[in-house]
């Protein structure tokens, strides 16, 4: 039988992927007989035991972001030190989980050598980020690269401006150095496209990585990157932070400039993509924060809200809302225990927690769903369409999809409009100040069994603050088994608990989710802090 020929975009997307391999120098190749073997499912020790990274070298890409700026700023490290470890780091990440779409290493050290030139010369810092190696996700433009978001079509065509926030992290003394792999279209929550193929957890290589910013998260869980920046619109900051067991912040509109990114659903505002920081650490999040606010973004982006970034004292006692669940799908017994724990660490640190009534959250997640398709899939379809690249399986919504009329959005937008209304009187009358809940089901998943994001996405439907914090709990297989009593919400809540299984996942982070106002980013960080400092206790 004869052997059909590849199609035009299968050749595409393997010289695409043949010239980011290319792209990483040859002395940073790892050589086969070192390689982890299949056996091998955690890899994140690999640059401790593979005896290729200098001892400096391992020193600076396990430091937080503080730690670097403060070592760069007293020439401890030069910056382009700083830039080789992680740009080596980030290629070894790379050949082990495919977490990369574009790397910049020569123009990265280039930066990096300026940066050291002009502290040497000046004796002055370029600005609050001066020589700190920030990764950003494929969607952010730079100049001369592209920004697929998984598809082939939009291969082979270099960007001529970069993002307002690409320009903005330079302007402090960033290096930007890689670019990091999606879903196609940066609409699936798991990151898988047919351009870059899959990318893998490194903590686990079974499991996902979480998406749409899954090549950040799973670049930062090797220390391949100290700080990276992804985006979100129905959990795709915190979904990759909680599968990988780091930080996000998931910003309010305005509070970061979005301006000159690629999108998949290009004009798609009735529920807005944002971009926040992710990073190992709590502190991670911090120095992006006030750094890119303390730049007054509002003068270089017109969404950008002119706030500045406040000081916020909490009060001793915390009122917290808790979701055990919220009515559509059973959070697994891993996220059930550390959820309850937390919670029990707050009341013994004097919070109060009660429980939040989570009925309203199928109805936001149902506005969701029907905001991202109301194209009737036109966007995704004349992106695929010129290379004839097929829809991905599990964009099947998209691809079926009816267009909806521009009276039938508006109706939408109303509904979307009561439902923000009635949550903020809720929150108002319950006199809280956040809410903790899962951020999602499962600690992860292996690939391809990634379902339901009901748990992130009414908060895209609020345009409320959310972080996503590792809780300190892990999966144990022996604890973590579904009770015999278990009954399910809904039939997706059958699937899901149905699906999972404790050792495919035994030993992976839970994340959790803290939520404060619209526009709380400050008092939602603090919160944060307050949680861990119970969980210490």
């Amino acid at each position: 039988m004869a052997i059909s020929p590849p199609a035009e975009w299968e050749d595409i997307a393997a010289a695409k992927r043949a010239a980011l391999m290319k792209s990483i120098p040859a002395e940073w190749l790892i050589p086969t007989d070192i390689l982890p073997s299949q056996k091998q499912l955690d890899v994140t020790s690999f640059p401790e035991t593979s005896g290729l990274f200098t001892p400096q070298e391992l020193a600076i890409t396990s430091s937080t972001s503080a730690e670097i700026l403060k070592r760069v700023r007293d020439k401890t490290w030069s910056a382009k030190a700083v830039t080789s470890a992680f740009c080596k780091r980030a290629a070894a990440a790379h050949q082990l989980t495919n977490c990369l779409s574009e790397t910049m290493f020569p123009e990265a050290l280039a930066a990096a050598d300026a940066l050291d030139e002009a502290l040497n010369r000046t004796g002055t810092v370029v600005g609050p980020l001066h020589g700190l190696p920030i990764s950003i996700k494929d969607n952010f433009n730079v100049v001369g690269k592209d920004s697929t978001v998984g598809f082939v079509s939009w291969c082979n065509k270099p960007h001529q401006k970069n993002s307002v926030l690409v320009d903005l992290l330079k302007s402090l003394g960033a290096v930007i150095y890689v670019k990091t792999n999606v879903p196609t279209a940066m609409m699936m929550a798991e990151t898988v496209n047919h351009t870059f193929g899959r990318t893998l957890n490194p903590l686990r290589l079974t499991t996902t990585p979480g998406g749409s910013s899954g090549g950040e998260s799973a670049l930062l869980a090797f220390h391949g990157s100290p700080l990276g920046v992804g985006t979100d619109i129905g959990g795709s900051l915190r979904i990759p932070a909680s599968a990988t067991g780091i930080f996000t912040l998931r910003p309010s509109l305005g509070r970061f400039p979005t301006g000159g990114c690629t999108s998949g659903l290009a004009g798609q505002e009735s529920v807005n993509s944002v971009n926040g920081p992710m990073g190992p650490t709590l502190s991670d999040l911090n120095v992006f924060t006030k750094s890119v606010v303390d730049a007054q973004p509002w003068l270089k982006d017109p969404k950008a809200l002119p706030i500045p970034w406040r000081d916020v004292k909490l009060p001793q006692k915390l009122k917290l809302g808790v979701i055990w669940n919220d009515r559509q799908v059973t959070p697994t017994p891993p996220v059930q225990r550390a959820l309850k724990a937390t919670v029990e660490k707050l009341r013994q640190a004097g919070h109060e927690v009660v429980d939040w009534d989570a009925s309203t959250h199928s109805t936001a997640l149902n506005i969701l769903a029907r905001f991202f398709v109301a194209d009737g899939g036109k966007s995704c379809r004349k992106a695929l369409e010129p290379v004839k690249e097929p829809f991905f399986p599990d964009m099947k919504p998209y691809e079926e999809a009816t267009e909806m009329g521009c009276y039938d959005l508006w109706q939408l937008h109303l509904e979307r409009n009561k439902l923000c209304q009635e949550y903020i009187d809720r929150w108002a009358d319950a006199g809280i100040d956040g809410i903790l809940s899962p951020t999602t089901p499962f600690s992860t998943v292996e690939h391809g069994k990634y379902k339901h994001v009901g748990y992130t996405a009414i908060w895209n439907i609020l345009d409320y603050s959310a972080v996503n914090f590792p809780s300190g709990f892990t999966v144990e297989e022996e604890k973590d088994g579904i009770p015999q009593d278990f009954s399910p919400l809904s039939d997706l809540d059958k699937e899901i608990n149905g699906n999972y299984n404790p050792s495919a996942v035994h030993g992976m982070p839970i994340g959790l989710q803290i939520v404060g106002r619209r526009l709380e980013e400050e008092k939602t960080l603090a919160m944060t802090g307050a949680i861990l400092d119970a969980l210490k206790a």
